[in-house]
């Protein structure tokens, strides 16, 4: 039997401090004497042919549709486990939740349900979209700060002055073991047949805990895999620290609310309880709902596909034959993300640069070297008229990469023309590409960054002002911006730098206070631009 330690005190502004609980709290028995179906329904288990047909091992994979629930996510099933729970005073009292994304739609669900006062606080700019249509007689929302633990401070001190029930998103044993029916639903569609494996979304660990809590005490020998976007592993960090892991910066693809830290109970379990995680890249995202789609005609977003993109990850080294289980975790798709999802999700589509001679019929010669797969990408800007050669982006279509590779090298055999892959080099795919292939003049000290930030209303006008305010002194020579609506904000700037000014620019670098990549020395950055 896993319990929980007692936690209690006052209010705090430490997440794990906001919840009390028993010395005793058996996480088998509150998972099976749940109060989850009230609100949620026991969602389809549902084999998928064409993602298990493309693993080419042997191996069949299993969707745990979740989208399927009436919010379109399973934190319906936590929070109304925890709303469920709360006493006659605590519900006249109303209860207050800091949210976004797919907790917001579960406790809005459970407390119009139950007839609860909910005021949920948001940070500022998030999930606008959601709001206008999720506020009733029962709902009030309220943004305020502009990151997580902002709103997070100032749900709790509502909750202390008002005496509100606080609902965490994820770090309170009510909603892990509501989240644990997931798990539950599993071990018994599956009729004693159970998966080898488990691949879940991690997050903040609310569902992870919950499912691994449920079967490692049921089914020891089933593996529960965790799943977490490169540059937001959490969960991964904080298993081979063995503690709690916070990270300044993350990944907030997949993350509503670009969490930083996992919850405390949530890492106690998941240190006993989990056996892997793998981290996924944005492009093994986006493939993996593309491949969501092409199974179930349903569109997941990037949080829901998550574990896919760890299956098909996972199955490629270890072994064949095995039964897989993938939680699709969420669909509330922001219609914003479809471009952006679309560009990066064909993995059949690869990247290169070429360079040709600048000489009429080149085009032709180029294209017969390529045919027959079909180029879907042709970007060419007129060289200077000193140069002799044409820089040229491409991007073609093949089934597997040692396709791509052949069609490389059989333009590589041709005297004066050069081709090179670009399809890994983020730079590429992130800008250069949509910037074109001419050169400028007096580039010699030129130094070029990558920079992000997080992506909301008005962040591009802040970073503009931000950088604005602190530099009078060196000239901006190149910016490209590109909103994708779904991941965090992306720009590429060349400063014009002489080499005796190096050492108060990287102070300038530091006070801007932002996530910077330089690109100086990048090849494609040198080849096309410089």
């Amino acid at each position: 039997m896993l319990s929980a330690p007692r936690k209690c005190g006052a209010f705090s502004t430490c997440v794990a401090s906001t919840w009390i609980r028993s010395d005793s709290f058996d996480y088998l028995k509150q998972t099976i004497d749940n109060r989850v179906y009230e609100a949620a329904v026991q969602t389809p288990l549902t084999f998928a042919p064409a993602l298990s047909k493309q693993l080419a091992s042997d191996c069949k994979v299993f969707l745990k549709r979740e989208d399927l629930q009436p919010t379109f996510s399973f934190n319906v099933r936590g929070a109304h486990n925890k709303i469920a729970s709360l006493t006659k005073l605590q519900r006249q009292n109303g209860i207050v939740a800091c949210a976004a994304g797919n907790h917001l739609h579960g406790v809005a669900y459970s407390a119009t349900k139950l007839g609860i006062s909910a005021r949920m606080i948001v940070p500022i700019g998030s999930m606008d979209h959601q709001l206008s249509f999720l506020q009733n007689d029962y709902i009030e929302i309220v943004e305020h700060g502009y990151h997580f633990e902002d709103a997070m401070r100032h749900a709790i001190q509502i909750a202390q002055n008002e005496r509100r029930a606080f609902i965490h998103p994820f770090d309170d044993p009510m909603i892990i073991a509501g989240n644990g029916t997931v798990g539950m639903e599993i071990l018994r569609q599956m009729s004693g047949k159970w998966p080898d494996a488990i691949f879940i979304p991690v997050g903040g660990g609310g569902l992870i805990a919950g499912i691994a809590a449920y079967v490692k005490q049921i089914a020891p020998n089933v593996s529960i895999i965790g799943v977490e976007e490169s540059g937001a592993n959490l969960l991964q960090a904080s298993l081979e620290a063995k503690g709690r892991i916070r990270f300044t910066n993350v990944n907030c693809f997949t993350n509503d609310v670009a969490m930083k830290e996992l919850g405390q109970e949530n890492f106690r379990i998941c240190a006993n309880f989990v056996d892997e995680v793998i981290t996924v890249t944005t492009d093994e995202i986006c493939s993996a709902i593309r491949d969501v789609f092409g199974d179930t005609r349903s569109l997941m977003e990037p949080l829901g596909a998550l574990s896919v993109a760890g299956v098909k990850k996972y199955a490629g080294t270890n072994g064949s034959g095995r039964k897989y289980v993938a939680i699709l975790a969420a669909a509330n798709m922001d219609f914003d993300r479809l471009r952006f999802i679309s560009e990066r999700s064909d993995d059949r589509e690869r990247l290169m640069s070429v360079q040709i001679p600048e000489r009429r019929g080149a085009f032709q010669q180029l294209y017969d070297l390529i045919f027959p797969y079909n180029v879907t990408e042709f970007t060419y800007r007129m060289a200077s008229q000193h140069d002799t050669v044409a820089q040229i982006y491409l991007s073609i279509q093949t089934k597997t990469d040692s396709e791509f590779h052949e069609v490389l090298a059989r333009i590589n055999t041709q005297e004066g023309i050069r081709a090179t892959d670009q399809s890994q080099n983020e730079l590429t795919k992130a800008h250069l590409r949509y910037l074109g292939t001419g050169r400028t003049e007096a580039t010699t000290t030129e130094r070029l960054f990558r920079m992000s930030f997080p992506e909301r209303p008005g962040a591009l006008k802040d970073f503009l002002d931000c950088v604005s305010h602190s530099n009078h002194k060196w000239n901006i020579s190149l910016f490209h911006y590109r909103n994708h609506g779904a991941d965090i904000g992306r720009v590429l700037v060349a400063f014009q730098v002489l080499h005796s000014e190096n050492e108060a620019f990287e102070g300038f670098l530091q006070h801007l206070n932002f996530v910077f990549f330089e690109e100086t020395q990048n090849p494609a950055y040198q080849q096309f631009i410089l």
